[in-house]
């Protein structure tokens, strides 16, 4: 059964664009390595900049397989020069009973 997770990315002095190109690239990138589902990812932005990203993992066996993933250490690495993970609770919208962000394109 598929896992639909939210996570947040807060970009680095100077990276936001270059952390919203990366997150386009993320759920193919993990699709092709049979990890996540067909559901097309949806990738947003807080008022703060933070980039969120809502995606399903193929399963719970599928997350615990992208640990020991090469192509998945090298999205770790390459997000790593571009942004903080953040907790969605520190996100002004997350206070809101309807969280609404801006859609990235």
């Amino acid at each position: 059964m598929g896992r639909i997770v939210i996570v947040a990315y807060k970009p680095k002095p100077g990276k936001a664009e270059a952390l919203k190109e990366l997150t386009k690239t993320h759920h193919p990138r993990l699709k092709a390595e049979g990890l996540v589902t067909d559901r097309e990812a949806t990738i947003m932005e807080a008022a703060d900049g933070t980039v969120v990203e809502v995606f399903e993992w193929l399963s719970a066996e599928a997350i615990r397989q992208a640990h020991a993933n090469a192509v998945v250490h090298q999205l770790w690495t390459e997000y790593a020069d571009v942004c903080d993970y953040v907790n969605l609770s520190s996100l002004a919208e997350a206070g809101n009973m309807f969280a609404e962000f801006n859609a990235v394109d």
